[in-house]
């Protein structure tokens, strides 16, 4: 458990908030480190499947999980993914790995490596960081938790919209019952289920531009400081 107040902008929240694109900004407006934590998680449903990996083993999930050689890094305001000498900062943003990114959410011994490997890079500089189970697992003492959320339609309309950036075409339907089932995994799931901190502060964004999403999370920030 982590048991120290650190400087950790935690924003937690559903699939599709805009926690990714949302903290980045945040990041480099304060000047703090910027930690995604999805991308963590994705590479590693990346790696399983590239090793040929059962999916349905979480005893291999998570042997597989700790022998990946993951490094993230920033590229002028980007965050790139490397496993080993490979970028694939685009490609674990693929629907087919959003498909399954849960089976390697749900398995406790992948969870517990990558929040390990979180707590660190957490500890080596003020960050802002993303995910599922930042404020109420991973930085329990952050200074600062946002629970990021918006409408389940306007959610998978940005989805489909980041897709489309990338030449992908999805059913809006589909999308929207797949990030709905997502959803309820992510809440139920037996560890670390996504749930809103006690301390934290809900910031809806279903009627907010990106840039007002950002300036209301800086604001807050520098309120405390």
């Amino acid at each position: 458990m982590c048991n120290q107040i650190t400087d950790i902008v935690a924003i937690d929240g559903p699939v599709g908030a805009g926690k990714s694109s949302v903290g980045r900004q945040v990041a480099e407006r304060l000047g703090f480190a910027y930690l995604d934590t999805g991308a963590m998680y994705r590479a590693a449903t990346w790696w399983a499947i590239e090793n040929g990996t059962d999916l349905d083993n979480p005893e291999a999930l998570t042997a597989i999980t700790q022998n990946m050689p993951l490094h993230l890094s920033d590229s002028n305001g980007e965050l790139r993914v490397r496993v080993g000498a490979q970028d694939i900062t685009e490609v674990i943003r693929t629907p087919e790995i959003t498909r399954q990114i849960y089976k390697l959410d749900h398995a406790a011994g992948v969870r517990e490596h990558l929040v390990r490997l979180q707590r660190e890079f957490g500890a080596r500089q003020p960050t802002v960081a993303d995910g599922r189970d930042m404020g109420s697992v991973v930085f329990p003492k952050a200074r600062w938790k946002i629970y990021l959320d918006a409408s389940l339609e306007e959610r998978a309309r940005r989805r489909a919209a980041q897709f489309a950036e990338k030449g992908l075409q999805v059913d809006l339907a589909e999308l929207t019952r797949e990030i709905e089932e997502r959803d309820r995994k992510d809440m139920t799931r037996a560890v670390s289920p996504l749930q809103k901190a006690p301390d934290a502060r809900v910031l809806d964004t279903t009627q907010l531009t990106f840039d007002q999403s950002v300036d209301a999370i800086v604001d807050f920030v520098r309120e405390v400081l």
